[in-house]
């Protein structure tokens, strides 16, 4: 079938524009230009707790704090915001490697303490051990009876 030669080789190329490359930077679209420093996070459930696996690559022991508050588990990273130790290195023209704090939090619920929470380090991943806790348990709905 013969088109007209307004269109190209195919219609819906230039219709829909370059639709791999939209897909490809998709991911850039909605975390920003700071995706590779988002914390990735693996979850994974077992029968009575949760194996949370984080990429902290770079970072040291003492670079990361974890604070329970109100329920929500925080993890906060920070790295090379001391000034003095690049001055020492020389004047610094260009930087790639990541400088700066990221935070993420998750709800582990309110029947959790400090002590319940496992956490180590090991090659540039955070593992979390979180043990499941029964919620408090909402009182049964009861019916009230009015007089009269």
């Amino acid at each position: 079938m013969l088109m007209p030669s307004i269109y190209g080789e195919n219609l819906f190329d230039e219709f829909f524009g370059d639709w791999n490359r939209e897909m490809r930077n998709m991911d850039r679209r909605l975390y920003g230009k700071n995706a590779a420093r988002e914390m990735k996070t693996d979850v994974h459930e077992h029968e009575d707790h949760y194996e949370v696996d984080i990429d902290l690559p770079g970072f040291k022991k003492d670079e990361i704090t974890l604070e329970l508050e109100n329920g929500y588990l925080t993890v906060t990273a920070a790295k090379g915001l001391d000034k003095e130790e690049t001055n020492k290195k020389g004047k610094l023209i260009r930087q790639e490697r990541y400088a700066g704090t990221m935070q993420r939090s998750f709800y582990v619920g309110d029947a959790l303490t400090e002590s319940d929470i496992g956490a180590k380090l090991d090659n540039g991943v955070l593992s979390l051990n979180i043990p499941k806790r029964d919620e408090r348990k909402l009182p049964e709905k009861k019916t009230i009876m009015i007089e009269g």
